[in-house]
């Protein structure tokens, strides 16, 4: 197995949106460049520009450092004003983020990490190789 690097800080959001494309009128899709915003982007767009929270607050309720959040809003704010500007698509997908009611596995024997609604019990074992040595992380 290969180095994986370090594994990066999951970002908390309040949720996925239902709502996760955006494409300008009356050009095909097949026509169009699609810029890709992950959902922890959004979510710091929501937060500082929506919402018109403080960059400090805002990444005290994702979880990350000011600087973290500055660096998702910078590049979030760059693919929405290239799609707007270009006529590009959105679409809003991926990412490392926890979203609400989500609880987050890591296998301690290859590393595999994967989400799981807070609801449902715990997983016994690893999806991939079914090891029982199961951590939750904490985020």
């Amino acid at each position: 197995m290969g180095d994986r690097g370090r594994p990066k800080c999951l970002r908390k959001v309040k949720g996925v949106p239902d709502v996760d494309y955006f494409k300008p009128r009356q050009i095909p899709l097949t026509e169009l460049d699609v810029v890709e915003l992950k959902v922890e982007e959004l979510e710091a767009i929501r937060l500082v520009d929506h919402e018109t929270m403080e960059h400090e607050a805002a990444a005290k309720r994702m979880k990350v450092s000011r600087r973290t959040l500055a660096r998702e809003l910078k590049s979030a704010r760059g693919k929405v004003a290239d799609a707007l500007l270009n006529g590009k698509a959105i679409e809003i997908r991926g990412g490392d983020y926890l979203a609400k009611g989500e609880r987050m596995y890591r296998c301690s024997e290859d590393g595999h990490q994967w989400k799981q609604e807070a609801s449902t019990r715990r997983p016994s074992e690893c999806p991939e190789c079914g090891s029982k040595r199961i951590k939750t992380k904490k985020r």
